[in-house]
């Protein structure tokens, strides 16, 4: 992930202006999923490139435990794996058309419509999914997170989620627009999941066995 202010002959307040322009698109991100979620059912694959860490992830679990899986999209094909599995899941996204096709292919499960930012749902769960969602996120706001991780988490619960290898801010394109992605450092990842009661199980930065994935895999003491 490419820091947003790399250009040394730029004023402080070049690279402010640059920063803040960037973090105008995570603003985007909802209505852009929402706007194309038929298009992103249909292009998302359904390999399961990401079975090494999802094995990880449940060795951490119960069988048949809880799971909340924030950002889970259209519930494919990470969601579908977990209830093959016997796991309970709540999925939060912010997007109401990603819900709707969530209802639709899995109605026994639990599904709202919900920005994590701002979840309160007096239940805790076994594990803690938010891959490929939580790095859409301003760096502010994925540092207020890790309280709502644990709030909602039992003693011992996993968690997992997705992020840069470094601090700083990408800009990829998806359906012609701006699709915004933040990290913070890993030391920073690592500092907050401690102050929380997480101890880091495993991370691995761009993982070249699940695509180059930065994955993070921690456990609530």
């Amino acid at each position: 992930m490419t820091a947003a202010g790399s250009n040394e002959n730029g004023s402080a307040a070049t690279v402010g202006a640059i920063i803040i322009c960037m973090e105008e698109h995570a603003d985007r991100i909802i209505a852009l999923y929402d706007r194309h979620a038929e298009d992103w059912d249909r292009t998302r694959s359904r390999h399961l490139f990401e079975q090494v860490w999802l094995d990880r992830f449940r060795d951490l679990l119960p069988p048949c435990g809880s799971v909340l899986d924030l950002g889970c999209g259209m519930a494919e094909p990470i969601t579908r794996h977990l209830i093959q599995a016997g796991y309970r899941v709540t999925g939060i996204d912010s997007s109401p058309a990603m819900i709707a096709l969530c209802r639709q292919r899995f109605p026994a499960q639990d599904w709202i419509v919900a920005d994590m930012r701002h979840l309160s749902l007096g239940s805790r769960f076994d594990g803690i999914l938010a891959w490929d969602s939580f790095f859409h996120l301003r760096a502010t706001d994925q540092e207020v997170m890790f309280p709502f991780f644990r709030a909602h988490a039992v003693a011992g619960a996993a968690l997992m989620f997705t992020s840069g290898p470094a601090r700083g801010i990408a800009l990829g394109t998806w359906q012609g627009q701006p699709l915004f992605h933040a990290s913070l450092a890993p030391s920073e990842y690592r500092g907050l999941l401690a102050a929380n009661g997480f101890h880091v199980v495993q991370m691995i930065a761009e993982d070249p066995t699940c695509g180059g994935h930065t994955v993070w895999l921690a456990r609530l003491a």
